[in-house]
Parts: structure tokens; C-alpha cells; sequence
């Protein structure tokens, strides 16, 4: 569907503070694939903001469903390219900045105001030492936990792995499981390994493995399941949890067979529907295995583009600096709007516990990096074939060598 807006178009406009620049004209065509009633509705109201601040510049704004928009993108990034254009962050952009569709916008990530407040998707934003894009809205994962149920056996937040097995193994001991989880669509065990690896050897590792450039038979690799079979072998994870959705694991966290659950945000809500409130659910960051090994996150990140056959790529990067400021990304990511986290630290965010703690880790705990989750890092193909091991492993650990050599297989012919 496509709309026209106009300088006029926003009569509502509050919380603005930026300047109208002066010099902007001509067209700025913006493709979204927010079609999603509250995300196409933000967007919306976005870029009638800026429309109002460049009453000289006539924007055309083209909304295509997400479904589509992911088939139709490199038709139109190579036929008749949009200014803008949203996508994603990571490996998901790869395609595109290799086949020369995506811009260099390095020049705006020099920019103190980008450069200093967008710092923790810097590296999601780069490949080849170079940005293409900037970031709009991320969500936090990380160990979602029964605050009162660590409260009854005398627990404590955990910050090191050697604390998370010791709180673990009383979990176990009190007749609960650690951790609820359910593979039955493989991605949730991904994010497992997401952390474990990121926590044992790194973000520049997990990045070079998730791009075929490790052998999955390598040793830390290796380091890495041992790592989870501790868990698995301590009888951590819920029983059957290949038969679930990560929906149909929850109860097991809401009626306290299992204490904890490595989640992203969008979590906290099905608990509170379920029951569970506020003063019984806690989080904390995923704790420390190698020490001195940076922390780096899972944290999805929706982003904007400039297509390389931009027609008007002085407004696209003006477009971009204003998608980014912290007072639109404090509207942009409310409670009302998004709902998710604003990736400027010096945006405000709504009165959520776990937005905020959320917030604090991404903007000022995550020295690591962001990472996308690994069906977004790694190749469809690749990602598909990984997290079947994965859940595979969960079920029947003993069958380890099995999967490297199946995935080490799988990386040579894919890549």
C-alpha cells in the first residue's frame, strides 16, 4: 500500500526538539516492511516528524508486507531502488552489501552523536570495517528467573558459570528443573548455544563460525558442548522439551516445575497473562565462562538502509540521523509504539523492569558486541541444519561427534 505525506500531515507532533534543516528537497522514497498494525502505525507517524521538519522534501513512503518484502527486496534494490529501506542487522545484510546494493554509511558512524551512543551495534552494523545501515529497535535475551523460588532456597544471582552449576544443582536437589525450554521449532536451542559460545569464545569467534570460516569439529567448538552437557547432565532442562513450543514451555516457569528460561523479552508478557507477577519473576545477565572473555549479547536488531541506487542520498542519510536520535527513538520504542528497547543510550524508556534492566545491559554492559541469534547470523541453510543438531544434542548428548561431522559437512558444502 502506498501513502503520501506531507509537512501537514503531523498537527500532533510532541517531544520534538530537533531544528528544521534547511536545503532538503525534492523526493525520498522509503520502503518499510513494518505491515504489522502497530509497527506500520509508528512508522507512519516517524516519518510525518520528519516530514514536518523539511516541509521542502516530498516523502513516499511504500509498505509491503514482511513476507514479501523479504522476497522482493534485492528485485527492487536492483531494478528501482528506494532512498530507504528497512532490513536487518548482521549476516542478514551480507547478501546485499556483497552484491554492492547496500550504501556505505561509515561517514555517519564517525558522527559523535551516532558514534557514541549507538556503540553497542556497532559491530552488528559492520562488515568489511565498513557500516551500512543504522539501527532503529532491539530486544534483550537473557535468563528470565522464579525470584521467589531463588529466594526460598537461599540463591543469589549468579555471575560466573562455576555459580550458575552450584545454583543448578540445588535447583535439581529441590525436585525442580533449572531451566524450561522447547525445541520443537529449534530456534530456542540456538539461543543456548548463542550464549554459550559467546561466553566461551567470543563474539568475533561465534561471528567467523556462524560465516563458515571455523570447522565445527574445531576444539573450542567442541568446548562449547561440554560446556552445555554439564547442564544437560545435571538434569537442568525440562523433560521432553523437543515436544514443546517455547509457548508450551512456559508453564513450567509460571507454575515453578522449572525456575528459569533463556528468553528474549517478548517473554515477560505471556508470563504476566499467565500469572506470574512481577515480584516472583526476576533477570539476569548470562553469566561469565571464560574469564576475560568480553560479554556480548543476543539482541535482534531491525535496521535502515540507503540502497546504492539512491536517487536522493542527502536526504536518505538525514532520514537516518533522525531515525536514530534519541528523542525518536524514545517514541519510536515506547510502550504504545514498539514496545521494545531504544538503541541510543540517551533515550529514556518506558517505567518496565525488565526494559530497563534490559536497556542497562545492552547500552552500557554488552563491551562484547550484539549479536543477531544465530538463524539470523548464519545462512538459512547453515541455521537450519546447526539447530537440528543442537536439539539433537539436547535429547542425545552421547551423539556429539556424529553432529560436528554432520555440520562440518553441511559448512563445507554450503558456504
Amino acid at each position: 500500500m502506498r501513502s503520501m505525506f506531507q509537512a501537514a500531515a503531523l498537527a500532533t507532533a510532541t517531544f520534538l526538539t530537533l531544528p528544521a534543516s534547511a536545503g532538503l528537497s525534492g523526493e525520498l522514497k522509503i520502503f518499510l516492511d513494518t505491515s504489522n498494525p502497530a509497527p506500520r502505525a509508528t512508522m507512519e507517524a516517524m516519518i510525518a516528524r520528519f516530514g514536518a521538519l523539511h516541509p521542502d522534501l516530498n516523502i513516499e513512503t511504500t509498505i509491503i508486507d514482511r513476507e514479501a518484502y523479504k522476497t522482493q527486496i534485492r528485485n527492487f534494490l536492483t531494478a528501482d531502488a528506494p532512498d530507504v529501506a528497512t532490513w536487518y542487522a548482521a549476516n542478514r545484510m551480507r547478501p546485499y552489501v556483497s552484491a554492492g546494493l547496500f550504501e556505505d554509511v561509515s561517514d555517519l558512524w564517525r558522527e559523535p552523536e551516532i558514534a557514541e551512543n549507538l556503540a553497542s551495534t556497532k559491530g552488528a552494523m559492520t562488515i568489511d570495517g565498513k557500516q551500512w545501515g543504522v539501527p532503529y529497535s532491539y530486544y534483550q535475551w537473557g535468563v528470565y528467573y522464579r525470584e521467589d523460588i531463588f529466594n526460598e532456597l537461599g540463591l543469589e544471582e549468579p555471575a560466573t558459570w562455576e555459580e550458575e552449576k552450584a545454583n543448578c544443582a540445588k535447583i535439581v536437589a529441590s525436585g525442580r528443573a533449572c531451566y524450561t525450554i522447547g525445541t520443537k521449532y529449534l530456534w530456542t536451542a540456538g539461543g543456548w548455544f548463542d550464549y554459550l559460545n559467546l561466553r566461551t569464545n567470543g563474539y568475533d569467534f561465534h561471528m567467523a563460525l556462524t560465516q563458515g570460516e571455523v570447522e565445527w569439529t574445531d576444539e573450542r567448538v567442541r568446548a562449547v558442548f561440554a560446556k552445555w552437557r554439564e547442564l544437560i547432565d545435571m538434569g537442568g532442562f525440562i523433560a521432553n522439551h523437543q515436544t514443546y513450543s517455547w509457548q508450551e514451555a512456559l508453564p513450567f516457569i509460571v507454575n515453578g516445575e522449572a525456575t528459569a528460561y533463556l528468553m528474549g523479552n517478548f517473554s515477560v508478557a505471556p508470563m504476566r497473562e499467565a500469572g506470574l507477577t512481577d515480584d516472583k519473576l526476576d533477570f539476569y545477565q548470562f553469566v561469565e565462562i571464560t574469564p576475560g572473555v568480553a560479554k556480548a549479547e543476543d539482541a535482534p536488531t531491525d535496521t535502515f538502509h540507503i540502497p546504492a541506487n539512491a536517487k536522493n542520498k542527502e536526504a536518505a542519510r538525514e532520514f537516518l540521523r533522525y531515525v536514530v536520535s534519541a528523542e525518536n527513538q524514545t517514541i519510536i520504542n515506547n510502550g504504545e509504539n514498539l514496545g521494545q528497547l531504544p538503541i541510543n543510550a540517551q533515550s529514556a524508556i518506558d517505567d518496565d523492569e525488565f526494559l530497563r534492566q534490559g536497556f542497562e545491559m545492552l547500552s552500557r554492559n554488552s563491551p562484547g558486541g550484539v549479536a543477531q541469534f544465530f538463524d539470523r547470523d548464519a545462512p538459512a541453510e547453515m541455521a537450519k541444519a546447526a539447530m537440528e543438531g543442537f536439539q539433537e544434542f539436547m535429547v542425545f548428548p552421547d551423539n556429539l561427534d556424529d553432529i560436528l561431522e554432520r555440520l562440518e559437512s553441511a559448512r563445507q558444502d554450503i558456504y
